[in-house]
């Protein structure tokens, strides 16, 4: 299929402007020259895939982006967008195409296409009328890049993330779902307004499954390193347990209220995942709660299935499961989120 493309180094009459303005000269190539560029492939061109893209393109966090959808118009349309805003941005070649072929040599692949959550649609409903895309789309994405990350951000995100696993082939610390990074970063958010504080001086997780039964880390969470509730118990402060569960609660609704407001999430979750394509690219190997192969851990047995927890991520994708202490509350919660989501899975017959 042909490519997308407005690129031409052609001006009126042929001239090639490339060799007008440029002489070229014959040396021994730099090392800058001969440096490997980075690609980022984002699969579906809707809300929040432009998102991610605007994000990472104004973040500085790749050389080569490449979009995919299934409508051409629409996906020209956005890369002109894109491709007009080149004088405000860093250098990144912008290309496009329905064909999967543009995304060959990723260094990570960042699929959102899927059907789009509708207002009161519990995320685990959306599974059925995704898992049939998704067996047209990751298959080709591994064949042109077999050695990438697959970083997937359709929801329900955990079931989804193991689909992508069971249908690419790939390892599984190379493929990721953006799983609660957000959530945590609402739960941040609510906590430092709470408090008065600055989100980014929040340590706080969400884990489990993105959805209705996450689980919200109380027993680690701290503010400028001070942990929360163990100064509270020393400093002999009274805090009712429904504040902290309200909280949580607002986490879980928030993503449905934005939905109900404006009808889709957009900007939160394009943040969220170029702070994970910064991580893996940059081999940052900073602590994310992400969705990976968790059985095994904190006691989640059963079968393989993939869920958040708080992840170490570098150039390999993977590179650690943190080992957070967990409250014996915490831990059981978790478990009934692993087999909530064991027992969609166990309808799929993968």
């Amino acid at each position: 299929m042909k490519h997308i493309s407005s690129s031409s180094s052609l001006g009126p009459g042929g001239l090639d402007l490339t060799q007008t303005f440029f002489k070229p000269i014959n040396h021994a190539a730099s090392p800058s020259s001969t440096k490997r560029n980075t690609k980022i492939s984002v699969i579906g061109v809707g809300n929040v895939g432009m998102a991610i893209a605007q994000t990472i393109l104004t973040q500085d966090l790749t050389d080569e982006l490449a979009l995919v959808d299934v409508n051409p118009e629409k996906l020209r349309g956005e890369m002109l967008d894109l491709q007009h805003a080149a004088a405000f941005l860093p250098r990144t070649k912008i290309n496009a195409s329905v064909d999967p072929a543009i995304t060959a040599g990723s260094d990570l692949v960042i699929v959102t296409a899927g059907a789009r959550q509708i207002a009161d649609e519990s995320r685990l409903n959306l599974l059925q009328r995704n898992v049939g895309l998704y067996s047209k789309i990751i298959p080709p994405l591994v064949n042109y890049s077999p050695d990438m990350i697959l970083l997937i951000v359709s929801n329900p995100v955990d079931v989804l993330t193991y689909v992508a696993w069971k249908l690419s082939g790939l390892p599984p610390n190379r493929v990721i779902g953006s799983g609660t990074n957000l959530d945590s970063s609402r739960f941040r958010f609510l906590i430092a307004d709470h408090l008065d504080v600055n989100a980014q001086d929040v340590q706080a997780y969400i884990v489990g499954e993105h959805g209705d039964s996450s689980v919200a880390l109380w027993s680690s969470i701290s503010v400028g390193g001070v942990p929360v509730l163990s100064f509270l118990e020393k400093q002999q402060i009274a805090y009712e347990k429904e504040t902290l569960e309200n909280i949580h609660k607002q986490v879980i609704e928030s993503a449905y209220e934005v939905i109900s407001l404006k009808g889709y999430t957009s900007w939160a979750i394009g943040y969220s995942a170029a702070s994970l394509a910064r991580a893996i690219l940059r081999n940052q190997r900073s602590i994310h709660p992400v969705s990976v192969l968790a059985k095994g851990f904190y006691g989640i047995e059963g079968g393989d299935l993939f869920l958040s927890l708080p992840a170490q991520l570098g150039r390999g994708g993977v590179v650690a499961v943190t080992n957070v202490h967990l409250t014996d509350e915490e831990e059981s919660r978790l478990r009934k989120s692993a087999e909530t989501i064991l027992q969609v899975q166990s309808q799929l017959g993968l």
